[in-house]
């Protein structure tokens, strides 16, 4: 696997810069085994970005009941990944351009490891957001900086490194949601252990990712540079708007999901342990799902099919944990991971959608910034929904409804545009899309 950075192009016109200096390129040897390196630590970082979260789902009672939340303020720990994600997504260029991206992922294992452990020993409801929130840091700046990186040092490989990058981000949410319990039980039944122990898998990645660091470093590669996004007027483009909303309409659903689903099977009289399965179910259909969807919907120019097939699973997995959640919870499951695999189809839709690794760096930036901001509102109303009304038909209404604007914002995203043209020609580039 070689690994050499993407020819940038301008935002108005095809015309690329010029090529590395000879004393940028490494040799091939070490091209070839730094690339196999930098697409492990690609995986781990992925790996990294959703047991924050995912692991917190099945013991969120326990948790509830030691810190003293009520089910709005639980409603509000599941509303903080989408408000991290946005307010330190939108920060992560300046720091890319700066130190550099993957000085940024760096040290956003780091923040994910520190907080992770550190919020284990939390004594109130306080402390354990803010330490949440610094690993949620970790996560943002990753989850906006990974694409970039993949798009600029795998510029022939977009499909497969998204796929890569997916499954494993679905592998760790999956295994995350299945061992919490049962992991949980063996180190004694203290929650804090349970939670505690996935600072292990961040410092995993922060080894890996620190001789990526030093070896780019040592090539002599402008820090900044490979992150410096094209300055475009994307607020005019209307894919990067759709994309923003498509973005933040299956991040809503996806938070939910991973915060209240095991109390959803819980409530119907499923027990503890069979609801963290049916989590990692949701989670892990979405693995081999992940790792194929970007490599399909990369050889298309249009992804609308994608679109509407993912979102009629989620209406009819939503409309099932509605109706009869304890009649066939693995088939809820199926379908609702099904959903959930929206978000991969979303990171190809960035990739393909700018032409160039600073469009994509932008592009990344406002979708999931602007998503993310999107999506704080839904995991807060469905506690309340939950908290007023007692039961899980309405808030699971709700779910499905959201699933009608997600279908019309993916539409059209994944029309075959590209917001470098949109941005400068706006007129034009409509002209062409009612045509």
């Amino acid at each position: 696997m070689t690994l050499m950075p993407a020819a940038d192009t301008t935002a108005s016109s095809s015309r690329t810069e010029a090529p590395p200096q000879p004393n940028e390129r490494p040799a091939a040897g070490s091209t070839k085994y730094l690339g196999w390196l930098f697409a492990v630590a690609i995986a781990a970082a992925a790996f990294n970005l959703r047991p924050v979260v995912t692991s917190l789902g099945p013991l969120l009672d326990q948790v509830r009941t030691d810190l003293g939340m009520n089910p709005t303020l639980a409603g509000l720990l599941t509303a903080v990944p989408s408000l991290c994600f946005a307010l330190f997504g939108f920060a992560a260029p300046a720091a890319a351009r700066r130190i550099g991206p993957i000085a940024v992922i760096t040290a956003g294992m780091g923040a994910i490891t520190a907080g992770v452990l550190a919020r284990s020993f939390a004594g109130g409801t306080a402390v354990f957001l803010l330490f949440t929130a610094l690993a949620l840091a970790g996560v943002a700046v990753s989850n906006v900086l990974l694409p970039v990186v993949i798009k600029r040092y795998f510029p022939e490989k977009v499909g497969p490194m998204i796929g890569l990058y997916s499954m494993a981000l679905s592998a760790g949410t999956a295994l995350a949601a299945l061992v919490s319990v049962p992991l949980t039980s063996t180190l004694g039944g203290d929650w804090r252990y349970g939670l505690g122990v996935w600072a292990a898998l961040g410092a995993l990645a922060l080894l890996l990712w620190l001789p990526v660091l030093i070896a780019r470093r040592e090539r002599g590669e402008r820090a900044g540079g490979a992150a410096a996004p094209a300055r475009l007027p994307i607020t005019r483009s209307r894919t990067a708007w759709a994309l923003a909303g498509f973005f933040g309409l299956q991040a809503t659903g996806a938070y939910v999901v991973m915060g209240w689903l095991p109390k959803i099977f819980q409530d119907s009289g499923i027990d503890k342990g069979t609801s963290g399965v049916l989590l990692a179910v949701t989670m892990v259909i979405g693995v081999p799902v992940s790792f194929v969807l970007p490599n399909l919907a990369a050889r298309r120019g249009d992804q609308r099919l994608f679109v509407v097939v993912l979102a009629a699973c989620g209406i009819a997995g939503y409309a099932g944990l509605a109706l009869a959640p304890a009649g066939a919870p693995w088939v809820w499951a199926v379908l609702v991971g099904l959903s959930n695999c929206a978000f991969p189809l979303v990171l190809t839709m960035i990739g393909l959608r700018a032409r160039t690794a600073g469009g994509v760096a932008q592009l990344s930036v406002f979708a999931q910034g602007v998503g993310y901001l999107i999506s704080v509102p839904g995991p807060i109303l469905i506690g309340r929904i939950y908290q007023v009304t007692g039961e899980w038909y309405w808030p699971l209404g709700f779910l499905a409804l959201l699933l009608v604007p997600q279908m019309l914002f993916g539409l059209r995203a994944a029309r075959a545009r590209h917001i470098e043209d949109e941005a400068v020609h706006p007129a034009r580039s409509a002209g062409r899309a009612e045509a």
